[in-house]
């Protein structure tokens, strides 16, 4: 036994210790916030605000409990910064852990527990978001120590492993909601092993008791649940849309194939039952159908043969069937790491299906897989760190704003630069560094190039790329495991806000284009508000826009406004005719933002689709 846990933790550290220099990547960034905002609010780390996707928002509206933040917290308070190695370090432990555990339960589910342990160190998910400093390697530790635990107290009587498991659980609890899952798991271990132990039931409700005090004391102690806050963002936000639970669902079964390596899968599916071929066969024909890039539908064909497969293997196919069904439900970005609490249950599985001489080739060909996607993972997010460490000493004393997320924005904004808004005001000279992969706000100012920088690592594996349809991470552009692929995974670029030019603004004209700000197309139509940019030429005395009203175009009230400002409105009749709406200029030194807004538009027949509000000719100055 002993040998055995020093062979799992000298895998564990041969894993972890090459990638300790990891760059902050990821989501690790909103994480920072609370460990940052815990240094002034030790209790309440989740009450960071920061801007996503532009806009303000409030942490406890984050998908994750504050335990993360916490524990990022103390390790900021002990180091006095953010470093990467030591922080890294520090995460190894949760490894270790979730290793650990598995090994544990590995002895008492399966016939090779060194083999099974192995596996699960190797799946994807496991080695690649294991670097990063997200909840999901602390959550993974203690569910699983909280399942090993469970597990040895049914089978000794332990109530001081009976104790663990409950602590195990509510620490979970506190790392993510997904931790109630374990409810319906542990009582069906119970209910299977000792049906009226009833100490096993009430355990089995830790995690969900533990969440639930924990809202209460928020809602107590700061007027709001958590819980309630995360529910207005995934309505404002759209992640609870019926198209995005199903490609997110697609997704998980897509990520289920390549837990182990398919080349022990492929040796299984031959020796089960005609009806498991049936249902797999089926699902990779639609798959097919949908998709004809076969490492989808093979992928979705092996990830439906693992759910019916689970059916017939008792109390650990349950495990993956009530975790992967109940996850259905919430996963709306099907990614990948979110499986790793079913990667134990079907290594032990697989570990006791599979051939030995199988399992090792297996094992062999997922390391290979996971380590490149892991090199590739750990050369993109260096990349992001070097460029904007470059840009930050090169932006001498200028203003730079921050157009992107993740560990790019981190390292930006270690540097002094701030987050780019929906509502923040560029000024000429501000330099503005945007990722095409992140960016959430289109600039508000003419952007002049500075510096630019294509991201393209050599090994032939992605995660994720602009063209690409990986749902490593999200399903939103494709439902891919990963790619095999050279492609360009991000372009980074620095720019300079500039001087407009040009004082009258043509929608048709070519060198107006760098001064349309918002809401207006090439041919003049305008969204309900429309904003560009003009140069405020020394005489000028009026400002004024010109714009034809079609007869069907529902808009009876037009403003204009510069800066905020209203300038002139005016209620229109129902009629084709062309107006004019003008009003004194403004005096705004060099540049001036001016605002077209109509009160209605309407939709424009297929294909456009558009909703439109007037035409506009021209905005300027005269």
């Amino acid at each position: 036994m002993l040998k055995q846990a020093l062979l799992i933790t000298a895998l564990v550290l041969a894993l972890r210790l090459p990638f300790l220099n990891q760059a902050i990547q990821g989501d690790d960034l909103y994480y920072l916030y609370g460990a940052e905002h815990a240094q002034i609010e030790p209790l309440h780390p989740n009450h960071a605000r920061y801007v996503f996707r532009g806009e303000m928002v409030d942490m406890r509206g984050n998908s994750h409990p504050p335990l993360n933040s916490w524990i990022l917290g103390g390790l900021l308070a002990a180091a006095g910064d953010v470093k990467e190695v030591p922080f890294h370090l520090a995460y190894t432990l949760f490894s270790w852990i979730a290793a650990m555990s598995m090994l544990a339960l590995a002895r008492r589910f399966s016939q090779h527990p060194l083999l099974a342990t192995a596996l699960f160190c190797v799946v994807p998910a496991f080695v690649v978001n294991g670097n990063s400093l997200e909840a999901d390697l602390p959550f993974l530790a203690f569910w699983m120590l909280a399942m090993a635990r469970f597990v040895d107290a049914i089978d000794r009587d332990s109530k001081r492993a009976l104790a663990g498991s409950i602590a195990a659980s509510a620490l979970a609890a506190l790392a993510a909601y997904q931790a109630v899952f374990l409810t319906p798991v542990l009582a069906l271990y119970v209910y299977q092993q000792r049906r009226r132990w009833w100490p096993g039931y009430v355990a089995a409700l830790a995690a969900p008791v533990a969440l639930g005090v924990y809202q209460i004391w928020e809602r107590a102690s700061s007027g709001a649940m958590p819980a309630t806050v995360l529910a207005g963002y995934l309505r404002s936000y759209h992640f609870e849309a019926l198209a995005q639970n199903a490609r997110g669902a697609a997704a998980l079964a897509v990520h289920l194939a390549w837990m182990v390596s398919p080349l022990i899968l492929v040796t299984l599916v031959p020796r089960g039952s005609r009806k498991l071929w049936m249902i797999a066969g089926v699902a990779a024909v639609a798959a097919a159908i949908y998709d004809p890039n076969p490492l989808f539908w093979v992928s979705l064909g092996l990830g439906v043969w693992i759910l019916a497969w689970c059916f017939e293997q008792g109390f650990l196919g349950w495990w993956i069937l009530l975790f992967f069904g109940l996850g259905m439900m919430v996963f709306f970005a099907g990614s990948a790491r979110y499986l790793l609490p079913v990667a134990a249950p079907l290594a032990i599985l697989i570990s006791n299906a599979a051939r030995r001489g199988i399992l090792i080739a297996g094992l062999a060909l997922g390391l290979a897989l996971s380590l490149g996607l892991a090199i590739v993972n750990y050369q993109f997010w260096g990349e992001n760190r070097r460029f904007a460490e470059t840009i930050t000493n090169q932006a001498a004393g200028r203003r730079l704003w921050a157009n992107a997320d993740w560990g790019l924005r981190y390292y930006l904004e270690a540097g002094g630069a701030l987050p780019l808004a929906k509502d923040s005001m560029i000024r000429a000279g501000d330099m503005v560094v945007t990722s095409e992969m992140g960016a959430a706000v289109r600039p508000n100012y003419p952007l002049a190039p500075f510096s630019e920088i294509e991201i393209r690592p050599r090994i032939p594996l992605r995660l994720y790329s602009l063209d690409g349809r990986s749902a490593y991470s999200v399903a939103s552009r494709g439902l891919l495991p990963f790619e095999f692929s050279t492609a360009l995974i991000d372009c980074v670029r620095a720019e300079i806000a500039v001087e407009p030019e040009l004082s009258y603004f043509d929608p048709k004209d070519p060198r107006a284009a760098p001064q349309l700000l918002s809401g207006i197309s090439t041919d003049g139509w305008t969204e309900q508000q429309a904003t560009v940019l003009l140069k405020e030429p020394p005489d000028a005395r009026r400002i004024s826009v010109k714009f034809y009203l079609p007869f069907q175009a529902p808009a009876r009230h037009v403003s204009l406004s510069a800066n905020g400002r209203v300038l002139a409105e005016s209620d229109l009749p129902k009629s084709d005719a062309i107006y004019s709406l003008s009003a004194p200029a403004p005096a705004s030194g060099s540049s001036l933002a001016v605002t077209v807004t109509v009160d209605k538009t309407y939709k424009a027949p297929a294909p456009d689709e558009r909703n439109l509000g007037v035409l506009v000719t021209g905005i300027g100055f005269q």
